[in-house]
C-alpha cells in the first residue's frame, strides 16, 4: 500500500531555478518514485496572508498550477488542487483552534520573527501552523517533503495530532513525519548568495533565452582565480563535475566563453519546460478543470476525516 504525501505550495509567483532544484524537483521525483500517493496543494488561503487583491490571487494560483504541470506533475499519481476549494481545512482548523494554546503558538518561527521585526501580526499570521496542522493530517499523510527549516510545521501538526487524539480519547490522526530533503542543496544566486527573489539574484524557471542571457552574463566574477566560482555552482545544476573540469581547465579566465557555455546548457534544459508552459497557458480553463477535479478527490478524503474528527468532539 502507497503512503500518503502531501506537499503545499504558496501561490506567491514566478518560479526561479533555484525553487525547481529546491522543491519543485523532488517533488516530482517523489511521485516518479512509486512509493506515495501524492497530494499537491495550492494553499491560496495561507497565501492571503501576503496577498490581498483578487485578480492577482486568481493568476498566481493559476499560474502555479501550469508551472508544476510543465515540470511533469502527472496527475494519475498526483492529485493537484486549492485548499480553499476543500471545506475541511478551515473547518477543522477551528476544532484545533480549541485545544491549542496562545502561548504554544507564540513559539512558531514565523511569529516569532514577526514580532522580532516589530510588526503588527494579524491573526492569519499567528494562527498559520493550526491550519497548516489541518492542512497535513485531513490526508492521513506519512510524510511531508521538507527544508530543515520548515520542520516545526511538521512538528506542530504532531503534537496537535497527539492532543487531539489524547483529549477525546480516539485515535482519529496519524502522526506525519519530515521528509528532510538534506541531499537539496542550496542554489547560488547570480551575487554568489543563496538565490532568492528578495535579492534580486534569480534566473528564472521558464525564462526566455534572452532573459537567461541577461542573468548569467550578470553574474559576480572573482577574477582572482581563474575559474568564476559563481558561474561554476551554477552550472552543476546542469552538468556534472566530470563533464565541466574539463571545459573550465581548457577555458581559465576566459569568463565570457565559459558564461556563454553556461547559457547555452541553461537553455537547453529550460527551453522544453517553456515551451510547455507556453502550451499550457493558452488554455487557463482547461488548468482550472484540472484543479476543480483535483479538489473533487481530495475532498472525497479529507471530508471524510473531517467527519471522525467531528463525530469524536461529539458535534456529529
Amino acid at each position: 500500500m502507497k503512503k500518503s504525501l502531501l506537499s503545499g505550495v504558496k501561490p506567491t509567483g514566478r518560479p526561479h531555478i533555484g525553487n525547481y532544484f529546491g522543491a519543485m524537483k523532488q517533488c516530482i521525483d517523489l511521485q516518479n518514485s512509486g512509493e506515495y500517493e501524492c497530494y499537491l496543494m495550492v494553499v491560496d488561503y495561507h497565501a492571503l496572508n501576503f496577498i490581498q487583491n483578487k485578480e492577482e490571487m486568481r493568476q498566481l494560483t493559476i499560474d502555479l498550477a501550469i508551472d508544476y504541470l510543465a515540470i511533469g506533475l502527472d496527475l494519475k499519481k498526483s492529485v493537484l488542487f486549492k485548499q480553499s476549494d476543500v471545506s475541511a481545512h478551515t473547518e477543522l482548523a477551528w476544532i484545533f483552534d480549541t485545544i491549542v494554546t496562545m502561548p504554544y503558538l507564540m513559539r512558531a518561527h514565523a511569529y516569532k520573527d514577526a514580532e522580532a521585526k516589530n510588526k503588527e501580526i494579524n491573526v492569519g499570521t499567528f494562527n498559520y501552523p493550526v491550519l497548516m496542522a489541518a492542512d497535513i493530517l485531513l490526508y492521513d499523510t506519512d510524510v511531508v517533503p521538507v527544508g530543515q527549516d520548515q520542520k516545526q510545521h511538521v512538528e506542530y501538526a504532531r503534537d496537535i495530532a497527539e492532543k487531539f487524539n489524547f483529549i477525546f480519547k480516539e485515535s482519529v490522526f496519524k502522526l506525519p513525519e519530515p521528509m528532510i530533503l538534506n541531499h537539496v542543496a542550496i542554489v547560488p544566486g547570480t551575487d554568489g548568495r543563496k538565490m532568492s527573489k528578495s535579492y534580486g539574484n534569480t534566473i528564472p524557471l521558464f525564462a526566455s533565452q534572452e532573459e537567461i542571457t541577461k542573468a548569467v552574463m550578470s553574474i559576480v566574477t572573482d577574477s582572482g582565480t581563474g575559474i568564476p566560482m559563481n558561474v561554476f555552482n551554477i552550472h552543476k545544476l546542469f552538468k556534472s563535475e566530470a563533464e565541466l573540469k574539463p571545459i573550465y581547465e581548457a577555458n581559465t579566465g576566459k569568463y565570457k566563453v565559459l558564461k556563454d557555455s553556461l547559457i547555452e546548457d541553461i537553455d537547453a534544459f529550460i527551453k522544453p519546460l517553456r515551451e510547455r508552459r507556453e502550451e499550457l497557458a493558452k488554455n487557463s480553463d482547461q488548468v482550472a478543470k484540472i484543479l476543480e477535479d483535483g479538489a473533487k478527490r481530495a475532498d472525497e478524503k479529507a471530508a471524510a476525516k473531517l467527519i471522525q474528527a467531528k463525530k469524536a468532539v461529539g458535534v456529529l
